[in-house]
């Protein structure tokens, strides 16, 4: 008999992922690599914000979104999947940056569910990198953007890395170089769409297949290398953080955002839980479902 969650979440991935892609208004390189890439939306409304009337944006006008995909590091993957939700948020205002990162193998791996995930230290070095790069780029290739209102956002895996990213100023003393950052970086906030923010609990579920572990490099080196990449362990950051999640999500539980809010609290930090009934996994990036309007809308509270 075929598990109606199961049904649910393949109908809601499909739903997603049969948006045609859509093209950026312009691409940048941050790095020699062919995944140091940015795609750049420029906004879609004059002057920012829904409802503002159709136009390009004068130059610093709109709010600059950072938009990190997800699909567990692995690179099958990439940022063309999120390129409908890149422009569903272009035409509600924002400026848009979509990143590229180098992830996984293609290949299956002996005792990996699917092809391997991440690359230690090399996703967490480009993520690292582009985010330093963006300013410059931005500046040229997204001149609508406000870098002073900058949000942070990505999806599963990207929800991973966009609370890294805000948390580079916490890292521990021994980070590998360019990790860590002297003060926080200038964001308004992050928002984290069903992110895998507590390596731990997504262990213990195995998440993804165990994707956090293979991250890291596997087993041996799980314990060192878990204070630098572990949003859970990065607290308090002092930015102004919102989790949104679906409560029937089955490929990243619940379980895993509210152990990272207890997380935050913990550390004396209050980070936003926005669950959303009857939603899975994919629907917070599906711009056809009405939880990516809430998604736009937590961006929104930060960035206006």
């Amino acid at each position: 008999m075929t598990d109606p969650a199961v049904e649910r979440d393949a109908a809601e991935a499909a739903s997603a992922f049969a948006h045609p892609p859509v093209a950026p208004d312009a691409s940048a390189a941050y790095g020699d690599h062919p995944d140091h890439l940015v795609d750049f939306y420029a906004p879609r409304t004059a002057g920012g914000g829904a409802g503002a009337g159709e136009g390009e944006g004068a130059a610093g006008s709109a709010p600059l979104v950072v938009l990190l995909h997800g699909g567990a590091w692995r690179a099958p993957y990439d940022r063309e999947h999120v390129s409908p939700l890149a422009d569903f948020l272009a035409r509600r205002g924002f400026a848009v940056a979509s990143v590229e990162y180098r992830r996984g193998s293609s290949l299956p791996h002996q005792n990996a569910d699917g092809p391997v995930a991440g690359r230690w230290p090399e996703t967490f070095d480009d993520v690292a990198a582009a985010m330093d790069a963006l300013p410059g780029l931005a500046a040229v290739h997204l001149p609508q953007a406000d870098l002073r209102r900058t949000v942070l956002t990505g999806h599963s895996a990207g929800g991973h890395l966009a609370l890294w990213a805000a948390a580079r100023h916490v890292l521990p003393a021994g980070a590998p170089a360019g990790w860590r950052l002297p003060a926080p970086p200038v964001l308004r906030g992050v928002v984290a769409l069903a992110p895998i923010a507590d390596f731990e609990v997504a262990e213990k579920l195995f998440v993804c297949g165990g994707a956090s572990a293979q991250l890291l490099g596997g087993e041996a080196h799980w314990a060192e290398r878990l204070p630098y990449a572990d949003p859970a362990a990065l607290l308090p950051t002092g930015i102004a953080t919102t989790v949104v999640q679906g409560r029937e999500d089955i490929v990243v539980p619940a379980e895993v955002a509210e152990s990272y809010v207890a997380a935050a609290a913990r550390a004396g930090e209050t980070v936003g839980l926005t669950l959303l009934d009857g939603i899975g996994h994919f629907p917070l990036i599906d711009p056809a479902a009405d939880a990516c309007a809430v998604v736009a809308e937590e961006i929104s509270q930060l960035a206006w």
